[in-house]
């Protein structure tokens, strides 16, 4: 099998996400983890290439060899795999996605993975829609693998925003077996030991990062010392301020808060003056909307002059059509979008444990008294 390895990726007929094939449960013998899958990967691009001397590019997360030893089928793939990476055949980081998808935007050459890369779509826009640089290994009759094309789609704003968390929860290694949250830890706040120390610290810190779990323990990443439990965690949710399509802020609201939203909404709302061009400002209203954040659900109500649109965009069709949100407060579900006047859109984060502090976005400078003139009209 090694003589369809290679060190250089400019000889590759293929790239390889390693760490993805070896775990597919689908391919192959059962078991967590088997190297034997590869062998079947390598009959299968064979095949497809037409060519008995396929060459693969090999990437691996760390993780894959070094975190769970005892999930391996055989133990003699440590050994091998351990051996690969140090002559080069396995090029093995912390996070194997971003060199795959470096690779592939700079060569062209097509990655083997069951992944959709969800939580890179905002860094590589390149992969929205992509049809052609990705192959999935499929269970195939008498126990091989076949290689079937990828469609990613268009994924939604709510999808990448969830992935992109769900990312951060993996490498800090707070997602369960399951893939699920290990709420018994996001759900807390932690303090570090050291006093100077305010990556994790609700009252003196800008944000509240998420502790580094390690044996089970959760860790201060600065000091790599254990951390303190200081007490549960408030419930929050995030919101992104888009204009012409790009995010220009987010802020972040605590459960139990009412909150509005406009050109300049007054003591403890959010002023969206200087956030947005002044050709946009024309129909925002100085409290635009208003949102209720009530038991981790959000509700809002339409207070403009001029009227705002909203839309769902959660949906696997891509958004939905705009319609008018209307006078009567409704749900504002993650995904969601409000469009406030043209060009200017407030969208429900799909982030369910966002670190940025609720109380960040409040100390930024007020509005000058001019921006809370009469809405304009043009």
């Amino acid at each position: 099998m090694e003589n369809h390895l290679t060190t250089d990726f400019g000889a590759a007929c293929f790239l390889v996400d390693l760490s993805n094939v070896v775990r597919n449960r689908s391919l192959g013998e059962p078991g967590l983890r088997s190297l034997r899958r590869l062998r079947l990967l390598v009959d299968a691009a064979k095949e497809l290439a037409r060519d008995p001397d396929v060459k693969l590019y090999l990437v691996a997360d760390a993780s894959l060899r070094l975190g769970g030893r005892r999930e391996f089928t055989d133990p003699a793939d440590i050994r091998l795999l351990g051996r690969w990476v140090d002559s080069g055949l396995v090029e093995e980081l912390p996070d194997a996605d971003d060199r795959l998808l470096e690779l592939c935007a700079y060569t062209g050459i097509p990655v083997i993975t069951g992944d959709r890369f969800r939580g890179h779509r905002e860094s590589h826009p390149w992969l929205q829609g992509n049809t052609d640089d990705f192959l999935e290994p499929v269970p195939a009759p008498g126990g091989t693998v076949g290689l079937v094309p990828v469609d990613l789609e268009v994924a939604s704003a709510l999808d990448i925003s969830r992935k992109m968390e769900e990312d951060v929860l993996k490498k800090m290694g707070l997602l369960g077996p399951h893939r699920t949250p290990r709420f018994d830890v996001v759900s807390r706040n932690w303090r570090c030991e050291d006093r100077r120390c305010t990556l994790y610290d609700t009252h003196r810190g800008s944000a509240a990062l998420l502790p580094r779990v390690i044996r089970g323990v959760p860790h201060c990443q600065s000091h790599g010392t254990p951390l303190a439990d200081d007490g549960p965690r408030t419930a929050t949710v995030q919101l992104k301020l888009l204009v012409e399509g790009d995010v220009k802020a987010r802020f972040t609201l605590e459960d139990g808060t009412r909150v509005k939203v406009g050109r300049a909404p007054g003591e403890g709302g959010i002023a969206l003056h200087g956030l947005v061009p002044e050709h946009r400002t024309a129909g925002l209203s100085r409290a635009h909307v208003e949102l209720r954040v009530t038991g981790g659900l959000v509700h809002v109500r339409d207070h403009s002059t001029y009227g705002t649109r909203w839309r769902a965009t959660a949906g696997k069709s891509g958004p939905g059509p705009w319609k008018k949100l209307g006078t009567a407060e409704r749900q504002y579900h993650g995904g969601d979008e409000l469009e406030l006047v043209e060009g200017v859109v407030l969208a429900r984060s799909g982030r369910r444990f966002p670190t940025e502090l609720a109380q960040e976005w409040q100390r930024r400078l007020p509005p000058p008294p001019d921006a809370a003139g009469e809405t304009r009209v043009y």
